[in-house]
């Protein structure tokens, strides 16, 4: 039996030619739109303004592909780990994290990552597939807690920028009126920084940046974050000063702030350097522990002295807030767990 593609996750554009090639009228494609990103629907049969006979030539070739999540961790927090299938025994993570009158989801685009920074746990699994955008919009349509979201962060596993074509697909779907019409300024993507997809990302896309940072010195950055040696980040810095992050769309760099390691005020100054006369603000993150890392996180009150640091010298500088430590929120934790059972079976 042919396996039906799936219809969530496919834009406008890509829609407008399966009803091209299936002879359905032109207009059914922005009404087939609605009942996947407006309507939600689960099943084609549930689309009753197409006619049965156009409904049932659909259904030939294609589903609507809404694929629920295999396990969820809860914390006592009130963030929720969930764990969705990514081909034949391979796993992606989406974290749920509540916050008063905000809801965020963590997104995921590749099974795995090649950027093998040392203090990740996705890293370490080595790198398996890149997601399609019907995967990556899955982790947010098949989402128990769906009508909560205000916010999306492509932070979850992977490296966006390493399978930008999908995951422009997957932006242009959540910030299209076709879709779920969303304001761009309500997703953020994280990236290390990847020379041939940064451009393109800030030129086609509005939605925020954020850097990993880590490190304003360079061979400390490289030891810390591979990537660095291929696109340094001054090279980064460089290339994001052409761009204008001065009015509605943010450029974030995220620093993990490791004890012993960068979190003296020798860093602050560095940091202070580097990012210099550039638009930009600055989130400082709690390291959370990882097998066989030994990298420890610095504590809060090291973390505070940096913060005011780097905001009494005018760079805009936040504490993250830690969330779900509990069920290891910081995503590879359990789909590593996952596919290690499987493998053990």
């Amino acid at each position: 039996m042919m396996q039906k593609q799936p219809l969530l996750g496919l834009t406008l554009t890509e829609l407008q030619q399966v009803v091209k090639n299936l002879g359905m009228p032109g207009f059914a494609a922005k009404q087939i739109a609605s009942w996947l990103y407006d309507k939600n629907v689960t099943s084609v049969d549930e689309m009753t303004n197409l006619s049965l006979k156009h409904r049932s030539l659909l259904k030939e070739e294609y589903e609507v592909g809404v694929e629920p999540p295999v396990e969820a961790m809860r914390s006592a927090d009130g963030t929720v780990k969930y764990l969705f299938r990514a081909g034949e025994g391979h796993f992606v993570e989406a974290v749920y994290i509540p916050d008063d009158d905000r809801a965020t989801l963590c997104v995921s685009s590749q099974v795995g990552c090649k950027m093998n920074c040392k203090f990740c746990m996705t890293g370490k699994q080595g790198f398996t597939a890149s997601l399609t955008a019907h995967q990556i919009i899955n982790q947010i349509h098949a989402l128990p807690e769906r009508e909560k979201l205000t916010n999306i962060v492509m932070m979850g596993m992977g490296e966006p920028l390493d399978n930008l074509d999908e995951v422009l697909k997957a932006l242009e779907i959540m910030t299209s009126a076709y879709g779920y019409g969303w304001s761009p300024k309500r997703v953020t993507l994280s990236s290390v920084g990847l020379r041939k997809g940064l451009q393109r990302f800030v030129e086609e896309c509005e939605c925020h940046l954020a850097i990993s940072l880590h490190s304003p010195v360079p061979m400390q950055r490289r030891e810390l974050m591979p990537a660095e040696k291929a696109f340094s980040i001054t090279e980064i810095v460089d290339l994001l000063r052409n761009y204008d992050f001065s009015k509605q769309r943010r450029l974030s760099f995220e620093y993990i702030v490791f004890k012993g390691v960068n979190d003296s005020m020798v860093y602050a100054r560095e940091l202070l350097k580097l990012l210099r006369g550039l638009d930009c603000r600055i989130n400082l993150i709690r390291f959370h522990a990882i097998p066989g890392v030994e990298l420890e996180g610095a504590d809060m009150e090291t973390m505070t002295k940096f913060r005011d640091y780097l905001t009494s010298h005018g760079l805009f500088t936040t504490i993250r807030a830690s969330r779900g430590e509990d069920i290891f929120a910081a995503c590879g934790m359990l789909s590593t767990a996952k596919q290690e059972g499987i493998n053990k079976n």
